[in-house]
Parts: structure tokens; C-alpha cells; sequence
């Protein structure tokens, strides 16, 4: 009896260590990393959650990415996500629903920047994703919204991926129909995309 106790003890005594040591990636996204019209299995924060469970199994995966967001969508519920999750690392992918809906930059800007401002209050780490819009939008738009995300990491000192579908995104066999969304065979290069960027990051 007495031995039994003291196994008992110690499975709860290791589960509570683990919790402990255990931390958070918090991903925060639109459509791009919600699996967007796919199984969210296929997506790529779930096979970056996969990934994860092998080589850092002490950090668990939260995608609070939801299809359709917006820039101040995310900023209305970013600063409820740090307090439940507590993250050590950020990704933060927003800003193409603004785009393609024509909103103003600068309004975009700001949106980002506070939400990078409150992840860094929170001691978290931050990797921003940068997208690009479809050249019908104008060039002087396209580029303004494009250099966004470069001007934030330089102005926040944050980890920065240029363009998250690079290799993706004018490649019709791995977008879906709407010529918008990776489709499961573009999932795994979007991870590569982001990966080098961040796997040094879960490193540290």
C-alpha cells in the first residue's frame, strides 16, 4: 500500500514539474494560419505543433488564429489572450484582411505596434509575419503595406519573416481556388518559411 502511495506521489509530483517547465507559443493570425476551408490538421501551426512535440516537447502550441480577423479585431482580444496564456513567444500574422479590404496603413500600423507594444510588456518574444497583397491593388499601395512589417520589426527589435508565402503564393498548385489561401500541399512550405525564423527563437 505504502508503495503504491509513493508512485502515486511521484506521477503527481512529475506531472506538476512538467506543468511547470512547460511553455507557451501563442500564434495569432488570420485565415492564413487557421487552416483556412482545410482540415486543421493540415494546417501549418498544427504541423508546427508535430514538429514541436519531438524536438521541444516542454512547449505547447495555442493557435488563436481565426479566419477573417483583422488588425483591430486582434487588438480587441489580443491583451485577454497574454494573460490566459502567459506566452513565452508570439507569432503575430495580421494585417491581410485590412489590406484587402482597403483600410488605412497608418490605422494598420498602429494596430500591429500596440499589440507588439503589450507582447513585449508580457516578456514574451515576438515574430512578426509579413505579407504582400495582389499587384491589382496598386503599387504604391501594395509597397506601403508590404514595408509595414519591416518598419515594425526594425522599430521593435522583433524576429520578422518578409513574406510568409514566398514560393507559395503564385504557385497553383499549392494555393486553394481562391487564389488567396495555401492549400494542404502549401501548408509544410509555409512552416519552412516561417521555421528558420522561429525555431532559433524556441532555442534560446
Amino acid at each position: 500500500m505504502f508503495s503504491k502511495l509513493c508512485v502515486a506521489l511521484l506521477c503527481v509530483c512529475s506531472l506538476l514539474t512538467t506543468t511547470v517547465q512547460a511553455k507557451t507559443l501563442l500564434v495569432f493570425g488570420d485565415s492564413l494560419s487557421a487552416a483556412y476551408n482545410l482540415r486543421q490538421q493540415q494546417g501549418w501551426v498544427s504541423l508546427l505543433s508535430q514538429q514541436l512535440k519531438s524536438s521541444h516537447p516542454d512547449i505547447q502550441v495555442v493557435n488563436a488564429s481565426v479566419s477573417g480577423e483583422t488588425t483591430q479585431g486582434g487588438l480587441a482580444r489580443f491583451s485577454k489572450l497574454l494573460d490566459t496564456h502567459n506566452p513565452s513567444w508570439v507569432v503575430i500574422e495580421l494585417g491581410a484582411n485590412d489590406g484587402l479590404r482597403g483600410y488605412p496603413l497608418n490605422q494598420v500600423q498602429q494596430n500591429l505596434a500596440k499589440m507588439i507594444e503589450q507582447a513585449q510588456q508580457a516578456n514574451a518574444e515576438i515574430l512578426l509575419l509579413g505579407n504582400r497583397l495582389p499587384s491589382n491593388y496598386g503599387r504604391t499601395y501594395t509597397d506601403q503595406f508590404f514595408n509595414i512589417y519591416k518598419d515594425l520589426s526594425d522599430q521593435y527589435n522583433t524576429q520578422y519573416v518578409p513574406f510568409m508565402l514566398e514560393n507559395v503564393a503564385l504557385d497553383k498548385a499549392l494555393m486553394q481556388n481562391d487564389g488567396l489561401h495555401p492549400n494542404a500541399a502549401g501548408q509544410p512550405v509555409v512552416l519552412d518559411n516561417v521555421a528558420p525564423a522561429l525555431l532559433p527563437m524556441l532555442n534560446d
